[in-house]
């Protein structure tokens, strides 16, 4: 059976540290169980080539500031996986490096899915000069892997607005709840090509993905879709207003 595709809405670096979403990211990790490896495409690595992780031991990167010392000080000793960074670059002519590790993106929810730091990560770039049927091509071209028990997952935010984004919390904005609901029906129906052009998927696009580095993530995940998968949802939360926690699993 190939190993699933994940989706995490992040949010905050802060959700490293516990918190409502905790319970869901753990729950999925004792379904799931341990996996060969992951294959992370996260909103904060961007590049101008794809670039893949290919140490054996990944610095934990702490690209934020403004957050408490505890945040600062936590790691996430996951292994690298030299051979499965060298499997990646060969589905997808990404180039190896060293120059990067495990962000946020990726560590704040990995720590609850595996705590023990135990299964292999390599992060994937974004490759900036790639449109999104692009990141979606090349998202297919990491389905192989599936049936090696890697798991292809996501990290980003289906809507990701920090300028309308509420600190003190409420009600979610009518635009993003619309939006998030417009993604969610397009993944139930795997509507690739409104996934793809999502600035026409709803009226609340822009307002929704004013910039696309936090919804590109998803395609990698959505590119994944084979007949008979399953589509699910958990964590399905707007925070703050316009900041969407909705996380999604296929197969």
């Amino acid at each position: 059976m190939p190993s699933p595709a994940v989706f995490f809405g992040h949010g905050s670096p802060m959700n490293a540290l516990g918190g409502p979403y905790a319970a869901a990211w753990r729950d999925l990790g004792e379904l799931i169980g341990k996996p060969t490896g992951v294959v992370m495409i996260s909103a904060h690595w961007e590049t101008d080539i794809l670039a893949v992780t290919g140490q054996a031991r990944p610095e934990t990167l702490h690209d934020f500031g403004g957050f408490p010392d505890e945040l600062h000080a936590m790691q996430y000793p996951a292994p690298g996986s030299p051979e499965l960074a060298a499997r990646v670059a060969t589905l997808t002519d990404a180039t190896p490096t060293t120059r990067w590790g495990l962000d946020h993106g990726t560590w704040s929810v990995l720590t609850h899915v595996w705590p023990e730091a135990d299964v292999p990560v390599v992060q994937l770039s974004l490759n900036r000069r790639l449109d999104a049927q692009g990141h979606f091509e090349l998202g297919r071209r990491l389905a192989a892997l599936r049936d090696e028990g890697v798991i292809i997952a996501g990290s980003g935010d289906f809507v990701h607005n920090l300028r309308t984004w509420k600190r003190t919390g409420g009600a979610p904005y009518d635009w993003a709840s619309r939006f998030n609901e417009a993604v969610k029906s397009a993944l139930i129906q795997d509507n690739h090509s409104a996934l793809i052009d999502w600035v026409r998927l709803a009226e609340d696009a822009q307002l929704s993905v004013p910039t696309d580095e936090h919804y590109l993530p998803l395609l990698y995940v959505a590119a994944q879709r084979r007949p008979g998968d399953d589509v699910s949802f958990f964590n399905d939360v707007i925070e703050g207003g316009s900041i969407s926690m909705t996380g999604v699993r296929i197969g």
